[in-house]
């Protein structure tokens, strides 16, 4: 396998799914901050931000768990931990990737730059929180949506409450999701001592990942309401729901490989919300 080839799997070029996760809260506060009408410069550089930023996250990420990864089945073979690129090279690109995403936003106004400044920190130190939080995917949930302040300062060059009220339904969704995630490895994180929502959970895990969604869509729900969105966005937030109880279906029997899958699926449950809010304004 060439550099390249070992690079992009670095950064998970090849799973597009992580980025989706970030994208779709990001486009939905983008059409709230501008009822409706996002710029398309703004567009452009939020889409593309939020794929380098969330490379540059991988590649971090890996950094940090080099010396953990090679015990779990499923991140054995990742180029860093396997070996076949050094651990400089993954600081370099994750350097790299983090000063073009900056230099896209240059032409923003100054508080959208502040927030990216905190975006970076919390992204960057995400990884370290495995070692000490009992539910580092809180955590995580903060770093995957920060997109969502960023959007409204760069709209309306302030972020109101309901920009905070719209991550903190983004935090619950991110526990949901990752717990599904984080319950295909809890064996392996079990023995090597790393601490994840799954683990601290326990026979609870199932019932806390739809507690999540339910809080998380609820949120999302108020929210939109209170800005004005109706029925279109109503009937997005309805088709999430069916989405975290097909999960459920998913997830109850703990099974690694279902568990995976839902987390996978999420992509569509982001994209219902953001389905209802798109038509909403375009048909409300």
């Amino acid at each position: 396998m060439t550099k390249l080839a070992l690079y992009f799997k670095l950064i998970r070029a090849d799973k597009p799914i992580g980025i989706l996760l970030l994208l779709w809260p990001t486009l939905i506060a983008l059409w709230l901050a501008s009822d409706g009408l996002p710029d398309i410069r703004l567009l452009l550089i939020f889409t593309v931000g939020t794929a380098l930023m969330r490379s540059a996250g991988c590649a971090i990420n890996d950094y940090a768990d080099r010396d953990f990864d090679k015990h779990v089945k499923r991140t054995a073979e990742r180029p860093l931990t396997s070996g076949k690129i050094a651990p400089w090279e993954a600081l370099a690109i994750a350097a790299a990737l983090a000063v073009i995403s900056f230099l896209l936003i240059l032409p923003l106004n100054a508080l959208t730059k502040q927030l990216s400044v905190a975006a970076v920190i919390i992204a960057g130190s995400y990884p370290y929180f495995k070692r000490f939080f009992a539910i580092p995917q809180a955590y995580l949930g903060i770093a995957f949506g920060f997109g969502i302040p960023m959007a409204f300062a760069a709209v309306q060059n302030q972020v109101p409450a309901v920009a905070w009220s719209l991550l903190v339904a983004n935090v619950f969704w991110a526990v949901a999701y990752d717990t599904e995630y984080a319950m295909v490895d809890r064996d392996d994180d079990l023995k090597i001592g790393i601490r994840t929502s799954a683990i601290t959970f326990g026979r609870f895990d199932v019932a806390a990942v739809m507690l999540c969604y339910g809080a998380a869509l609820a949120i999302d729900l108020a929210c939109g309401w209170l800005l004005g969105l109706r029925w279109w966005f109503v009937a997005g937030v309805a088709v999430a729901a069916a989405i975290a109880l097909y999960h459920y279906t998913l997830i109850r029997g703990r099974d690694r490989m279902r568990c995976f899958a839902a987390f996978r699926h999420n992509n569509w449950l982001g994209a219902a919300l953001f389905a209802g809010v798109a038509l909403d304004y375009a048909l409300g």
